[in-house]
Protein backbone atom coordinates (compact mmCIF):
# COMPACT_ATOMS: atom_id res chain seq x y z
CA UNK A 1 0.00 0.00 0.00
CA UNK A 2 1.60 3.39 -0.55
CA UNK A 3 0.64 5.43 1.86
CA UNK A 4 1.74 9.45 2.55
CA UNK A 5 3.04 10.90 5.95
CA UNK A 6 2.75 14.61 7.04
CA UNK A 7 4.85 15.95 9.62
CA UNK A 8 8.62 15.85 8.92
CA UNK A 9 9.11 15.97 13.17
CA UNK A 10 9.74 13.81 16.35
CA UNK A 11 6.46 11.81 15.96
CA UNK A 12 7.20 11.43 12.11
CA UNK A 13 10.27 10.03 12.98
CA UNK A 14 8.58 7.55 14.87
CA UNK A 15 6.17 6.33 12.52
CA UNK A 16 8.35 6.16 10.11
CA UNK A 17 10.73 3.74 11.93
CA UNK A 18 7.58 1.54 12.15
CA UNK A 19 6.55 1.91 8.66
CA UNK A 20 10.14 0.82 7.67
CA UNK A 21 9.72 -2.26 8.95
CA UNK A 22 6.32 -3.39 7.29
CA UNK A 23 6.95 -5.05 3.46
CA UNK A 24 3.25 -3.90 3.18
CA UNK A 25 3.96 -0.40 3.15
CA UNK A 26 5.79 1.53 0.93
CA UNK A 27 5.96 5.18 1.63
CA UNK A 28 5.96 7.43 -1.18
CA UNK A 29 5.59 11.08 -0.30
CA UNK A 30 6.18 13.04 2.83
CA UNK A 31 3.79 16.43 3.24
CA UNK A 32 6.15 18.93 5.39
CA UNK A 33 6.12 22.24 6.87
CA UNK A 34 9.42 23.41 7.23
CA UNK A 35 10.95 22.71 3.61
CA UNK A 36 14.75 22.50 4.74
CA UNK A 37 13.41 19.77 7.19
CA UNK A 38 11.17 18.09 4.92
CA UNK A 39 14.27 17.47 2.16
CA UNK A 40 16.59 16.50 4.98
CA UNK A 41 13.59 13.94 6.10
CA UNK A 42 12.45 12.37 3.03
CA UNK A 43 16.47 12.38 1.98
CA UNK A 44 17.18 10.21 5.35
CA UNK A 45 14.04 7.67 4.62
CA UNK A 46 14.29 7.40 0.89
CA UNK A 47 11.01 8.44 0.22
CA UNK A 48 10.99 10.25 -3.31
CA UNK A 49 8.87 12.73 -3.00
CA UNK A 50 7.95 15.65 -0.83
CA UNK A 51 5.89 18.97 -0.75
CA UNK A 52 4.76 21.83 1.91
CA UNK A 53 0.90 21.06 0.55
CA UNK A 54 -0.70 17.71 2.03
CA UNK A 55 -3.47 18.01 -0.81
CA UNK A 56 -0.73 17.56 -3.60
CA UNK A 57 1.14 14.76 -1.49
CA UNK A 58 -2.16 12.97 -1.20
CA UNK A 59 -2.89 13.30 -5.03
CA UNK A 60 0.59 11.00 -5.68
CA UNK A 61 -0.61 8.10 -7.92
CA UNK A 62 -1.50 5.23 -5.80
CA UNK A 63 -1.77 7.12 -2.51
CA UNK A 64 -4.36 5.12 -0.62
CA UNK A 65 -3.59 6.26 3.25
CA UNK A 66 -1.83 9.26 5.05
CA UNK A 67 -0.07 9.46 8.11
CA UNK A 68 -0.90 12.76 10.16
CA UNK A 69 2.02 13.84 12.56
CA UNK A 70 1.40 17.47 12.28
CA UNK A 71 0.39 19.92 14.63
CA UNK A 72 -2.32 19.86 16.98
CA UNK A 73 -4.23 22.91 15.79
CA UNK A 74 -4.05 21.17 11.86
CA UNK A 75 -5.62 17.75 12.76
CA UNK A 76 -9.37 18.25 12.51
CA UNK A 77 -8.58 20.47 8.96
CA UNK A 78 -6.50 17.80 7.62
CA UNK A 79 -8.39 14.89 8.41
CA UNK A 80 -11.09 15.78 7.26
CA UNK A 81 -9.61 16.91 3.82
CA UNK A 82 -8.09 13.58 3.65
CA UNK A 83 -11.50 11.58 4.01
CA UNK A 84 -13.01 13.89 1.25
CA UNK A 85 -9.84 12.89 -0.88
CA UNK A 86 -10.86 9.20 -0.24
CA UNK A 87 -7.83 8.45 1.83
CA UNK A 88 -7.55 6.03 4.84
CA UNK A 89 -6.01 7.99 8.40
CA UNK A 90 -3.88 7.47 10.50
CA UNK A 91 -3.89 10.32 13.28
CA UNK A 92 -1.48 11.54 15.75
CA UNK A 93 -3.56 13.06 18.80
CA UNK A 94 -5.68 15.24 19.51
CA UNK A 95 -8.36 14.68 16.65
CA UNK A 96 -8.98 17.86 18.03
CA UNK A 97 -8.81 20.86 20.27
CA UNK A 98 -12.10 21.22 21.22
CA UNK A 99 -15.19 18.73 21.33
CA UNK A 100 -16.77 20.60 17.90
CA UNK A 101 -13.93 19.69 15.88
CA UNK A 102 -13.49 16.00 17.09
CA UNK A 103 -17.41 15.51 16.31
CA UNK A 104 -16.62 16.89 12.97
CA UNK A 105 -13.75 14.24 12.71
CA UNK A 106 -16.03 11.40 13.89
CA UNK A 107 -18.51 12.45 11.75
CA UNK A 108 -16.74 12.36 8.35
CA UNK A 109 -15.21 9.26 9.26
CA UNK A 110 -19.33 8.07 9.89
CA UNK A 111 -19.88 9.56 6.11
CA UNK A 112 -16.80 8.53 4.00
CA UNK A 113 -16.81 4.29 5.61
CA UNK A 114 -12.82 4.90 5.41
CA UNK A 115 -10.71 3.70 8.18
CA UNK A 116 -9.52 6.56 10.41
CA UNK A 117 -8.11 5.73 13.66
CA UNK A 118 -6.51 7.91 16.33
CA UNK A 119 -3.11 7.17 17.85
CA UNK A 120 -3.97 5.99 21.56
CA UNK A 121 -0.76 4.26 21.40
CA UNK A 122 -0.91 2.87 25.13
CA UNK A 123 -3.74 0.45 24.32
CA UNK A 124 -0.95 -1.57 22.51
CA UNK A 125 1.35 -1.53 25.61
CA UNK A 126 1.36 -4.98 26.88
CA UNK A 127 1.31 -3.08 30.28
CA UNK A 128 -1.82 -1.07 30.47
CA UNK A 129 -3.20 -4.76 28.31
CA UNK A 130 -2.23 -6.67 30.67
CA UNK A 131 -4.27 -3.89 33.38
CA UNK A 132 -7.09 -3.73 31.12
CA UNK A 133 -7.61 -7.62 30.82
CA UNK A 134 -7.42 -7.83 34.51
CA UNK A 135 -10.31 -5.62 35.28
CA UNK A 136 -12.52 -6.77 32.25
CA UNK A 137 -11.81 -10.48 33.56
CA UNK A 138 -12.94 -9.50 37.30
CA UNK A 139 -9.20 -9.98 38.60
CA UNK A 140 -9.29 -6.70 39.65
CA UNK A 141 -11.67 -4.20 40.91
CA UNK A 142 -10.35 -0.22 40.91
CA UNK A 143 -10.73 1.66 43.96
CA UNK A 144 -8.31 4.68 42.47
CA UNK A 145 -5.87 5.63 39.55
CA UNK A 146 -3.20 8.23 40.39
CA UNK A 147 -1.43 9.00 36.98
CA UNK A 148 1.48 11.71 36.89
CA UNK A 149 3.49 13.20 33.64
CA UNK A 150 6.09 14.88 33.55
CA UNK A 151 7.69 17.30 30.91
CA UNK A 152 9.91 19.95 30.93
CA UNK A 153 8.97 21.96 27.81
CA UNK A 154 9.28 25.94 29.21
CA UNK A 155 11.04 26.62 25.78
CA UNK A 156 9.08 25.21 22.41
CA UNK A 157 11.07 22.66 21.32
CA UNK A 158 9.92 18.51 20.36
CA UNK A 159 11.70 15.89 22.27
CA UNK A 160 14.75 16.16 19.91
CA UNK A 161 15.26 19.65 20.89
CA UNK A 162 14.60 20.68 17.31
CA UNK A 163 12.43 23.95 17.60
CA UNK A 164 8.87 24.12 16.94
CA UNK A 165 6.40 26.27 15.44
CA UNK A 166 3.54 25.35 17.96
CA UNK A 167 2.92 25.39 21.26
CA UNK A 168 1.89 21.91 22.33
CA UNK A 169 -1.45 21.67 24.51
CA UNK A 170 -1.27 20.15 27.97
CA UNK A 171 -4.85 19.04 28.30
CA UNK A 172 -6.35 18.23 24.46
CA UNK A 173 -2.91 16.35 23.77
CA UNK A 174 -0.30 15.16 26.31
CA UNK A 175 -3.94 14.65 28.62
CA UNK A 176 -5.66 13.10 26.62
CA UNK A 177 -3.34 10.06 26.60
CA UNK A 178 -4.08 9.16 30.38
CA UNK A 179 -8.49 9.94 29.77
CA UNK A 180 -8.23 7.76 26.78
CA UNK A 181 -6.58 4.95 29.19
CA UNK A 182 -9.15 5.91 32.28
CA UNK A 183 -11.81 5.40 29.49
CA UNK A 184 -10.85 2.49 28.30
CA UNK A 185 -10.01 0.23 31.27
CA UNK A 186 -13.03 1.83 33.43
CA UNK A 187 -15.40 1.90 30.37
CA UNK A 188 -17.06 4.99 31.64
CA UNK A 189 -18.03 7.71 29.31
CA UNK A 190 -20.02 9.27 31.61
CA UNK A 191 -17.71 9.89 34.45
CA UNK A 192 -17.70 12.89 36.29
CA UNK A 193 -14.68 15.01 35.29
CA UNK A 194 -13.08 18.30 37.40
CA UNK A 195 -9.61 20.36 36.42
CA UNK A 196 -7.62 23.27 37.80
CA UNK A 197 -4.70 24.84 35.16
CA UNK A 198 -2.26 26.76 36.81
CA UNK A 199 -1.04 30.35 34.96
CA UNK A 200 -0.49 30.37 31.23
CA UNK A 201 3.18 30.42 30.37
CA UNK A 202 3.97 34.53 29.43
CA UNK A 203 5.66 33.69 25.66
CA UNK A 204 3.68 30.02 24.70
CA UNK A 205 0.29 31.04 26.43
CA UNK A 206 -0.44 27.75 27.13
CA UNK A 207 -1.47 26.16 31.04
CA UNK A 208 2.02 24.58 32.05
CA UNK A 209 0.41 22.87 34.90
CA UNK A 210 -3.33 20.67 35.16
CA UNK A 211 -4.74 18.75 37.83
CA UNK A 212 -7.15 16.76 37.01
CA UNK A 213 -10.06 14.49 38.85
CA UNK A 214 -12.30 11.98 37.81
CA UNK A 215 -15.08 9.88 39.37
CA UNK A 216 -16.77 6.43 37.60
CA UNK A 217 -19.75 5.45 38.22
CA UNK A 218 -18.50 2.44 40.01
CA UNK A 219 -16.84 5.26 42.31
CA UNK A 220 -13.05 4.43 41.01
CA UNK A 221 -11.13 7.70 41.61
CA UNK A 222 -8.90 9.22 39.01
CA UNK A 223 -5.84 11.47 40.63
CA UNK A 224 -4.07 13.29 37.48
CA UNK A 225 -0.97 15.52 37.43
CA UNK A 226 0.23 16.99 34.41
CA UNK A 227 3.44 19.56 33.98
CA UNK A 228 5.60 21.22 31.66
CA UNK A 229 7.67 22.76 34.41
CA UNK A 230 9.19 19.70 36.06
CA UNK A 231 13.06 19.59 35.54
CA UNK A 232 14.07 16.29 33.97
CA UNK A 233 13.22 13.76 31.37
CA UNK A 234 9.87 13.30 29.46
CA UNK A 235 8.26 10.45 31.95
CA UNK A 236 4.79 9.41 33.31
CA UNK A 237 4.03 7.10 35.53
CA UNK A 238 0.08 4.96 36.77
CA UNK A 239 -0.43 3.56 40.14
CA UNK A 240 -3.33 1.26 39.67
CA UNK A 241 -4.69 0.72 43.55
CA UNK A 242 -7.31 -1.89 43.39
CA UNK A 243 -8.91 -4.24 45.94
CA UNK A 244 -7.10 -7.68 44.92
CA UNK A 245 -3.73 -5.80 44.54
CA UNK A 246 -1.83 -2.39 43.86
CA UNK A 247 -0.26 -2.38 40.12
CA UNK A 248 2.56 0.75 39.11
CA UNK A 249 3.45 1.12 35.63
CA UNK A 250 7.03 3.63 35.59
CA UNK A 251 9.13 3.36 32.67
CA UNK A 252 7.45 0.89 29.94
CA UNK A 253 7.42 -2.44 32.94
CA UNK A 254 4.60 -3.00 35.73
CA UNK A 255 5.42 -4.27 38.77
CA UNK A 256 3.07 -4.75 42.27
CA UNK A 257 3.30 -3.26 45.34
CA UNK A 258 6.51 -5.56 46.13
CA UNK A 259 8.57 -4.47 43.85
CA UNK A 260 7.74 -8.05 41.80
CA UNK A 261 7.98 -7.53 37.88
CA UNK A 262 4.54 -9.03 36.38
CA UNK A 263 5.23 -11.11 33.17
CA UNK A 264 3.84 -9.27 29.81
CA UNK A 265 3.21 -10.07 26.11
CA UNK A 266 5.79 -9.19 23.79
CA UNK A 267 5.78 -6.38 21.17
CA UNK A 268 3.21 -3.85 21.37
CA UNK A 269 3.67 0.00 20.75
CA UNK A 270 3.65 2.30 17.94
CA UNK A 271 4.60 -1.40 15.57
CA UNK A 272 1.23 -3.52 16.88
CA UNK A 273 -0.88 0.22 16.71
CA UNK A 274 0.35 1.22 12.90
CA UNK A 275 -0.06 -2.66 12.24
CA UNK A 276 -4.00 -2.49 13.74
CA UNK A 277 -4.53 0.52 11.46
CA UNK A 278 -3.13 -1.45 8.17
CA UNK A 279 -5.09 -4.87 9.33
CA UNK A 280 -8.26 -2.78 9.72
CA UNK A 281 -8.34 -1.42 6.01
CA UNK A 282 -7.24 -4.74 4.68
CA UNK A 283 -10.06 -6.15 6.73
CA UNK A 284 -12.90 -3.55 5.81
CA UNK A 285 -13.16 -3.08 9.74
CA UNK A 286 -13.09 -0.21 12.15
CA UNK A 287 -9.77 0.00 13.95
CA UNK A 288 -9.60 -0.14 18.12
CA UNK A 289 -8.94 3.16 18.22
CA UNK A 290 -11.59 4.36 15.30
CA UNK A 291 -12.32 8.25 16.29
CA UNK A 292 -15.90 7.34 16.68
CA UNK A 293 -14.79 4.58 19.16
CA UNK A 294 -12.56 7.48 21.09
CA UNK A 295 -15.03 10.47 20.90
CA UNK A 296 -16.06 9.60 24.65
CA UNK A 297 -12.55 10.73 25.46
CA UNK A 298 -13.04 14.24 23.97
CA UNK A 299 -16.59 14.64 25.42
CA UNK A 300 -14.81 14.00 28.96
CA UNK A 301 -11.53 16.37 28.08
CA UNK A 302 -14.15 19.21 27.18
CA UNK A 303 -15.65 18.49 30.74
CA UNK A 304 -12.00 18.96 32.33
CA UNK A 305 -12.11 22.26 30.11
CA UNK A 306 -15.46 23.08 30.93
CA UNK A 307 -14.16 23.18 34.94
CA UNK A 308 -10.58 24.90 34.15
CA UNK A 309 -12.54 27.74 32.47
CA UNK A 310 -15.13 28.30 35.16
CA UNK A 311 -12.70 28.94 37.87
Amino acid sequence: MKVCIAGEGAQGKTHMEALAKRKDVEVVTVAGGLEADTVEFAREWGIPHYSMNLEECMEQPGVEAVVLTTPNHMHADQTELALEMGKHVLLELPMGLTLAESQRVAAKEEETGLVCMVCHTNRFNPAFREVHRRVHDGELHLHHIVQQTFFFRRTNENRFGRPRTWADDLLWHQACHMVDMVFWILGDARMEAWGQAGPDHPTLGIPMDISIGLRSQSGCLVTAAQSFNNYGPIQGNYRFIGEEATLLFAKGGLTDHEGKEIPLTAGGGVDDQDGEFFAAIREGRKPLTSCNACLPVMEVIDRIQQAIDAE
